[in-house]
């Protein structure tokens, strides 16, 4: 929205989020946008490319591949 001051948001995520797609379930309807899968655990941190949340993965190390 042009304008706009509101901030990114930051969400912390732990192994039960995953696997993480933005928008999460709890998102409200009017702030929806396509699904889209995030690989957070691996890389530490990523923005949702849609929307700017930036999700921060404060769960264990990933196990396996």
């Amino acid at each position: 929205m042009a304008g706009s001051t509101e901030k990114s948001r930051e969400v912390e995520v732990r192994e039960s989020d995953l696997p993480l797609h933005c928008p999460m379930p709890d998102t409200p309807v009017w702030s929806m946008h396509p699904r889209v899968f995030l690989d957070v655990a691996e890389a530490g941190e990523m923005l949702c490319p849609y929307c700017g949340t930036k999700y921060i993965y404060k769960g264990a190390a990933p196990k396996g591949h």
